[in-house]
């Protein structure tokens, strides 16, 4: 009957066997599971790639380049506010000021036209000469109630001129207060939106950088993964080794095929030796399947920060948040809009304008008459009155009539010069308007509407495909994540399997234990030596041998191998 328990020799082999099998079956789908992440992340490498691409492409470039352009157009339109409204305000102020010209003017020619009508009676009551002071008087009225009419004419075209300023000035400074803000946080927007287009242009490439760096790092760390499996072969051999070691020392069926039986002593001494080399064979085991765990780990930490890197630079977020190119494309579209609102706010202004440049040209046309109109009337007057003095006292009442005319037209034509300077500075106010107006001009901004449309486009269909990118780098990184956290979590759970067997060494060496110093026979020696036999591993042989030197023991198996080194030549001659 065999010193140690049957029951202690079938349960050690049963759990050895147990974690022998679950090498096996783990390493083999880690292994599968490690190739097949290395593809994933292969693939996940390209769709980073063509994110980078995407960045760097033309319709990204044309989208940034219509931004700078409409940041730019945006904010000349809110710095050009203030000063057209403050050219309108002048332009009011100076037509207002016209206005209070034309009142006096507008009486002094009245008056002209009723001097004139009394003339004409003075005239009739003459005696000499009545037909030609009849005419002069004629010409005189005829004069003056043209410039009268003329004069009308630029009032009513002054009145409208009020009118058009006045409502340019109020929708102007509506507009600015309502949108003057909001100009200049979009431009101040669509520049951030262009210096961001630029910097995600220059991260993408680090992002390629970086892609194809942890690349390497994944593959080194995959291949080192893959050649720590390797362990798991090698420790499989190992427990096979140690389950035939304690089959030999089961009691085992009659056999008609004599075989060696070893001695008591030989029995706990083959128990022990299992023993050892399982402790062995679980700490060396125990090391790899860390070391494989821990380039999971960095595996993982690699591939996580790509992926982390890919979402934060795209501004994507699994579940759908909206990405950095649809917040440009609302900027723009907001952009589009103020635009559209400026146009509709600029027509009063430009309306305003035409009425300017139209009411100065007849303004200087019915002042340019004046005065020709004054110096005939000035004329007449005197002519009048010198021929009214040959008459002597007859001729008295038409000289002052004569007289009087003479110093109306001079009051107009000090009217008409007070005139000029008020007419030069809304002209020149309106010029320095109509150049603010170029920027602002319907037909100039109608010109960034279709660019804002195409960059729009070129942002849809750039924000389509890093959409579609972006996905597929989440799924992908997901399923490359479930793929590596599966591989290990299984090797963990191997690793707390196999922290058992030290457990079973310790029973076996229980089971085995002597109160004497173990005394090996011939045919228990011989078994050793077909144990040594069977050896794989170096490391099992030095397992051996420490053993067999701590029974005071020399296995012949064991002093070939160390003769063989001992006496290896090493191909040098000696002289």
């Amino acid at each position: 009957m065999s010193p140690v328990p049957a029951n202690t020799l079938a349960e050690a082999t049963t759990a050895i066997e147990d974690v022998s099998s679950r090498i096996e079956d783990v390493f083999a789908r880690v292994g599968h599971e490690l190739g097949c992440g290395h593809l994933i992340f292969k693939e996940l490498n390209q769709g980073l790639a063509a994110l980078s691409g995407e960045l760097s492409g033309a319709e990204i470039e044309g989208a940034a380049t219509a931004l700078q352009e409409i940041a730019a157009q945006l904010s000349e339109l809110a710095q050009a506010l203030p000063a057209e409204s403050a050219l309108l305000e002048t332009i009011g102020k100076s037509t207002a000021e016209a206005s209070s010209l034309l009142k006096p003017l507008f009486k002094h020619i009245q008056m002209i036209t009723i001097i004139a009508r009394s003339a004409r009676i003075e005239a009739a009551s003459l005696d000499g000469d009545r037909e030609g002071f009849l005419a002069f008087t004629q010409e005189a009225y005829d004069l003056g109630r043209a410039v009268q009419r003329s004069i009308e004419g630029c009032a009513r075209d002054q009145q409208r001129l009020s009118e058009a300023v006045a409502t340019a000035f109020g929708r102007q400074k509506e507009f600015e207060s309502r949108y003057r803000a909001q100009l200049m946080s979009e431009s101040a927007e669509l520049g951030a939106a262009y210096s961001g287009l630029r910097d995600q242009r220059s991260k993408s490439s680090h992002l390629a950088d970086r892609a194809s760096s942890s690349t390497r790092k994944i593959a080194e760390a995959v291949g080192s993964a893959i050649i720590s499996l390797q362990a798991g072969d090698s420790t499989r051999q190992r427990l096979e080794h140690v389950s035939h070691g304690l089959g030999l020392v089961s009691e085992s069926a009659p056999s008609l095929v004599p075989e060696t039986v070893p001695s008591d002593d030989g029995v706990r001494a083959i128990c022990r030796l299992q023993a050892a080399q399982l402790r062995d064979a679980q700490r060396e085991f125990g090391g790899d399947v860390g070391q494989i765990v821990g380039a999971l780990t960095a595996i993982l930490h690699d591939a996580g920060s790509v992926v982390g890197h890919g979402r934060t630079l795209f501004g994507g977020e699994e579940g759908g948040s909206s990405s950095f190119l649809t917040r440009i494309k609302q900027t723009l579209a907001h952009a589009s809009t103020l635009i559209a609102t400026c146009e509709s706010a600029g027509r009063s202004v430009d309306e305003a304008l035409a009425i300017v440049e139209d009411t100065l040209a007849k303004f200087r046309q019915a002042i340019a008459g004046l005065a020709e109109a004054t110096i005939d009337i000035t004329l007449i007057g005197m002519n009048a009155g010198l021929k009214a003095s040959h008459l002597g006292s007859r001729g008295s009442a038409f000289v002052v009539i004569a007289n009087e005319l003479k110093a109306t037209a001079d009051q107009v034509s000090a009217g008409a010069a007070r005139l000029r300077p008020v007419l030069d500075g809304i002209e020149r106010s309106a010029n320095e308007l109509k150049e603010l107006r170029v920027q602002g001009d319907p037909t100039q901004l109608a010109k960034l509407e279709p660019q804002i449309l195409q960059a729009l486009r070129e942002v849809e269909d750039g924000n389509e495909r890093l959409g579609k990118l972006m996905s597929r780098l989440v799924d992908e990184g997901a399923e490359f994540e479930r793929l590596m956290n599966s591989a290990q979590g299984q090797m963990t759970r191997l690793g707390e399997s196999s922290a058992a067997l030290p457990a079973v060494a310790t029973r076996l060496e229980t089971a085995s234990a002597s109160v004497q110093r173990l005394q090996p026979e011939l045919q228990d020696q011989a078994i050793l030596d077909d144990l040594f036999a069977r050896y794989t591993m170096e490391r099992e042989r030095d397992v051996h041998r420490e053993f067999l030197q701590a029974l005071g023991l020399a296995s012949i198996a064991a002093m070939r191998r160390v003769e063989a080194v001992e006496t290896a030549d090493d191909g040098i001659e000696l002289f």
